[in-house]
């Protein structure tokens, strides 16, 4: 077993790190205080084909590995420390991977360049008022007219749905079926019989939360994923996939975190000694780069197996890639919240500041802990059931 990167793969990394050094730090701030990303932002991004990576070249993505896309999200996690620039850039590539994979080619063809190019938004649309994890009791309905979809209900703590309305795009959204099953559909925003509400986080600001309530929305027969009423197995596919770039992405914001605080126990002096002498500052520095070292690997792991089976379309080891998806989703989010807290601390007062630019880590990887892309207890439901057999699933 070969750990090592390729050349090519280690040259992208060093790119998207200087990209993250040189466009997004100097734009995190304002992001954060704008509640957006930058237009040039969105266009340095489209020009290092950052945006939907995994999508294929023939549709305007690079057809990228996970293990690549993995990557590049650890670096603008580090990159842009709010996590606004990495939520965008993983909604477009889990989900305009599984567009790319499921979708009509006419849809393909239609949706996906725009995305690749920072001129449209692509999301995804699950959770409702009533609840977030249990998708299989959505209250959202859809059922065919002709060559549409008519679709009646409510989606709430949606991501990206100003971004929709301003770039253009959509979401992958998810119904209950007519047939019994679910559909799942690429539904523009700007679709009639559509409304949106903001809501306002307490972080990730560059990023739009929010709802979409839906009254007869009709959204061409195109723009069904897959097969009709069989979407919720592409919904938990493109889950499976984002997942792993939202590990990815807290990896690289704990990794900034550290680097941080090294910086400032190497020279901040107490008691006559700089901190980091201080075996009580140390250790703790020594346990959580650890734990973020492992987290690291594991992270590696989850996008190797996504390359191996999930991307290719074989589901022949769909409870091992669960696993790995499940369990890094479950560790990395806490962990590199962990590090954000811990060395905040170490900054004492200052850490409390916005001038030490620690908050934005704080405030924007707390989403992940309560339940961004599957809650934590999510994560241990699945691992329970594929470590003791579906029969010991707590829900039905």
């Amino acid at each position: 077993m070969d750990f090592r990167l390729s050349d090519e793969e280690e040259a992208f990394q060093a790119a998207v790190r200087r990209f993250g050094d040189k466009v997004l730090r100097p734009h995190e701030r304002e992001i954060d205080t704008e509640g957006r990303i930058p237009a040039e932002v969105l266009r340095a991004m489209a020009d290092l084909g950052l945006l939907a990576m995994p999508v294929p070249a023939e549709y305007g993505g690079m057809g990228a590995s996970a293990v690549l896309t993995e990557l590049a999200a650890e670096e603008i996690g580090r990159g842009d420390f709010s996590m606004a620039t990495a939520v965008f850039f993983l909604l477009e590539a889990g989900w305009g991977y599984v567009l790319s994979r499921h979708g009509t080619e006419e849809a393909k063809r239609e949706v996906l360049p725009p995305v690749c190019a920072g001129q449209a938004f692509l999301g995804v649309a699950t959770t409702e008022p009533t609840g977030g994890s249990d998708l299989a009791n959505l209250r959202t309905r859809s059922h065919r007219d002709g060559g549409a979809f008519v679709l009646h209900g409510e989606k709430a703590f949606v991501s990206g749905v100003e971004e929709a309305k301003t770039l253009g795009g959509g979401h992958l959204t998810l119904a209950k079926s007519a047939t019994g099953g679910f559909d799942l559909l690429y539904v523009p925003t700007r679709t009639d019989g559509i409304s949106t509400q903001r809501f306002h986080n307490m972080g990730r600001m560059g990023i739009s939360t929010g709802g979409l309530t839906y009254q007869d929305a009709r959204v061409p027969a195109k723009y069904l994923l897959g097969t009709e009423g069989h979407g919720f197995g592409c919904a938990m596919e493109g889950f499976t996939v984002a997942r792993t770039f939202v590990s990815a992405a807290c990896i690289g914001a704990a990794e900034r975190a550290l680097e941080t605080g090294m910086a400032y126990i190497r020279e901040r002096k107490a008691f006559g000694q700089p901190l980091g002498k201080f075996e009580g500052i140390q250790f703790e520095l020594v346990d959580l780069w650890t734990q973020v070292e492992a987290v690291k690997w594991q992270c590696r792991r989850a996008a190797w197996l996504l390359d191996s089976y999930t991307l290719k379309g074989d589901d022949s080891h769909r409870s091992e890639v669960d696993r790995a998806v499940a369990s890094v989703k479950l560790t990395a989010p806490p962990v590199a919240f962990e590090c954000v807290k811990r060395v905040m601390m170490w900054f004492g007062a200052a850490g409390y500041t916005k001038d030490v630019g620690l908050e934005l880590g704080f405030r924007g990887i707390m989403s992940y802990l309560v339940g961004a892309e599957g809650g934590l207890n999510i994560m241990r439901i699945i691992l329970g059931r594929e470590l003791l057999g579906k029969e010991f699933v707590p829900y039905k």
